[in-house]
């Protein structure tokens, strides 16, 4: 597939956290274009477990890849249960996981190419700080890079 000037890619960073399993949770995303982050999402999520936000967070990324008009999509995650979920290497067994799969394979009808890649924890720290904090401090924080220079913060909110 040839990528025209109206393709917008978009590389997608995804991290979810819990202290404890279950536990307080939180999801990170970072999402950047030509390798300038253009929107961090911080969200505490409530009571889950880590495999739940990591999920959530896949699902909040491709809410706002569709938001952001993005067709491909490089999406990175240090969870490597839901990337080999994700392809097909392992299969779902957990029902409430079930439901946020297929979620995901829904949302994924909305763009024309998605590659999600497992990366080691090192390589996903902006997107892990975004979770843990959002666990810390049980709120939600978006902030948009407009024009890749200035940004924008939305109102806290708990959530």
């Amino acid at each position: 597939m040839t990528n025209t000037s109206k393709d917008r890619t978009l590389e997608i960073f995804t991290d979810g956290a819990s202290k404890g399993n279950p536990g307080p949770a939180g999801v990170g995303v970072v999402i950047r274009e030509n390798g300038k982050v253009i929107k961090e999402i911080s969200k505490s999520i409530g009571e889950a477990t880590n495999n739940v936000a990591e999920y959530t967070a896949l699902i909040i990324a491709l809410k706002e890849a569709k938001v952001l008009k993005g067709q491909n999509l490089k999406i990175r995650t240090d969870s490597e249960l839901l990337q080999k979920q994700m392809v097909g290497k392992y299969a779902v067994k957990n029902e409430n996981i079930k439901v946020l799969f297929e979620e995901v394979r829904k949302l994924s009808e909305d763009f024309k190419h998605i590659e999600i890649k497992h990366v080691l924890r090192e390589f996903n720290k902006e997107a892990d700080l975004l979770a843990s904090s959002a666990v810390k401090n049980k709120q939600t924080k978006v902030v948009a890079a407009l024009f890749h220079d200035s940004a924008e913060e939305s109102p806290s909110s708990k959530g």
